[in-house]
């Protein structure tokens, strides 16, 4: 085998969820993320492994997308999502029946929702994450861990308790969901700081994924580039992402996804068609969404937009495929000729990208394996797999750095969000001194509050909320969501102070921000 290829996926959400309301729009993350990408992607590898092709995938999940897909509330709002966009899909086929092209697309939605719930209610029983567990057993894919709400941790780390809590729930909450402990771990926007490594040899954590320039900044100088993992002092593998063949897969405008064949991501009915048509499929208030049902083919920047066509779509992945795995095989060739061992090429991309974003991903990344399937001039492995061949690697001290704009942590503390901070230090050390101190407490209702301020402040940490402040994307939301999560955990403190508990705010948060059931305040004793 001349080299080997290792793909990786990262699946995250923030954990949104909204009970009091019938429809949240930004529950709708979650809906479209299950239908475009996490459904779209376990019936390919299922369709893989029942023809009899190879392969093999890291995949992230983190905590809190594995607490929504796990949630009752959320799994039955998803269902009512699905019938609602079936019944569209019939309006829609009524509305488009004179047009030849729009109604063989109408139909073509109305089979994609009518699959995609068939899929969730037979195959997974009504839980992604048995799609997950069933390849997992299988050995096909290895599952993987992240931080426990996806904290920015080089930010965190001014109360190194705050770290240690995100990697120990991370790794605790990963074993309860898919019944083992993790082998490696995503680091919440790959971000890494110097001592890292150590808290995460402390878990059991024997991989994580790094971007090129953590590893080829790391000291001493990495003897393979980015195409073989290093060790870290504390003996944890860091593997480094290959840029060359990741950029063709996310760049819109260099890569894959910008072909004209494939489907205009934002050209929806929920925008294009009349107010009084989709009122009752977009958000309540009036604001238009996104529905799913997208006619339109990417033209270019031309206003004039042609129809999409799924047939010529679909051949066309496969005409991209091939010239990924020829590419591939073509840099596994040459840098195997350069270096004394076998390389691997590591492919990290976020997992929405594949049908979400680029709608024809999941059909392009099953003709990848079937190429390798194919021509088996290089192997897909997962990267304990690869450890496990080649066991000996360079010691190395990496760089800090992030897979964010710029390389480092600019994303994350700016003018925009950089007064987080300040309230998420505090609180991690409240946080900390009432653990240590009511630890033996057998007092039934402090238990509680304190419990529960353990849940705000992990919430309060992720760093989903700053990234979509920088860029713009749900600035209102995330605020709101900062600011209620600071302002829920001082209210619990209060509480505690005065010995004065609110029991229908304390269930009204229990209720609502409801993630790690069966949470111990003491985790942070």
């Amino acid at each position: 085998m001349q080299g080997y290829w290792i793909p990786v996926l990262h699946s995250h959400l923030p954990f949104v969820k909204h009970p009091e309301y019938d429809y949240f729009l930004e529950e709708h993350w979650l809906f479209e993320a299950i239908s475009e990408t996490y459904i779209p992607l376990l019936s390919r590898f299922k369709e893989l492994h029942e023809n009899g092709v190879n392969f093999k995938i890291t995949v992230s999940v983190t905590p809190p997308l594995a607490e929504m897909l796990s949630d009752g509330n959320l799994m039955d709002k998803y269902m009512a999502h699905l019938d609602k966009m079936i019944g569209l899909c019939d309006k829609e086929i009524e509305r488009v029946k004179d047009d030849e092209e729009f109604e063989k697309l109408a139909y073509f939605y109305k089979d994609f929702f009518t699959k995609t719930r068939e899929c969730f209610t037979g195959f997974l029983r009504y839980n992604v994450l048995n799609g997950y567990r069933y390849f997992q057993d299988l050995g096909l894919i290895e599952i993987i861990t992240c931080g426990a709400t996806h904290g920015f941790l080089p930010l965190l780390a001014v109360n190194p308790k705050a770290v240690d809590v995100q990697i120990r729930l991370a790794c605790e909450s990963h074993e309860k969901r898919f019944g083992q402990r993790p082998n490696g771990i995503w680091l919440p926007e790959c971000a890494y700081y110097d001592g890292l490594d150590a808290v995460l040899a402390k878990y059991g954590i024997k991989f994580f994924i790094m971007d090129s320039h953590g590893l080829l900044y790391g000291k001493p100088t990495p003897k393979y580039g980015v195409f073989a993992p290093i060790f870290t002092p504390s003996g944890v593998a860091a593997f480094g992402r290959d840029p060359e063949s990741s950029k063709k897969v996310w760049s819109s405008k260099e890569g894959y996804p910008g072909d004209f064949c494939y489907r205009d991501f934002y050209r929806d009915i929920g925008y294009d068609l009349d107010f009084d048509y989709v009122k009752d499929y977009i958000c309540p208030d009036g604001a238009r969404v996104f529905t799913g049902i997208k006619y339109h083919k990417i033209t270019g920047e031309s206003d004039l937009k042609e129809a999409y066509n799924p047939v010529i779509a679909k051949e066309k992945t496969k005409e991209h495929a091939a010239n990924f795995h020829h590419n591939l095989a073509g840099q596994i060739e040459h840098i195997g000729g350069l270096i004394d061992r076998p390389p691997c090429v590591v492919s990290p991309y976020d997992a929405e990208l594949y049908g979400h974003w680029w709608f024809e991903g999941p059909d392009f990344l099953a003709e990848t394996f079937r190429q390798i399937d194919k021509h088996k001039v290089f192997q897909a492995v997962t990267p304990m797999e690869y450890l496990r061949l080649q066991n000996s690697n360079q010691v190395i001290t990496p760089n800090p750095s992030s897979w964010g704009d710029k390389g480092y942590y600019d994303v994350w503390i700016n003018s925009g969000n950089d007064w987080i901070y300040r309230h998420l230090h505090i609180m991690a050390d409240v946080m900390t001194e009432y653990a240590r101190n009511c630890q033996y407490d057998a007092d039934f209702n402090k238990t509680r509050v304190l419990n529960q301020m353990a849940k705000e402040l992990l919430l309060a940490q992720s760093s989903d909320w700053a990234f979509l402040m920088t860029t713009q994307t749900a600035v209102e939301y995330s605020i709101k969501r900062t600011k209620g999560h600071i302002a829920s955990f001082n209210q619990l403190v209060n509480m505690l102070e005065n010995y004065n508990i609110d029991f229908a705010l304390l269930e009204e948060l229990e209720r609502r921000d409801s993630i790690f059931y069966g949470l111990d305040f003491r985790i942070y004793a």
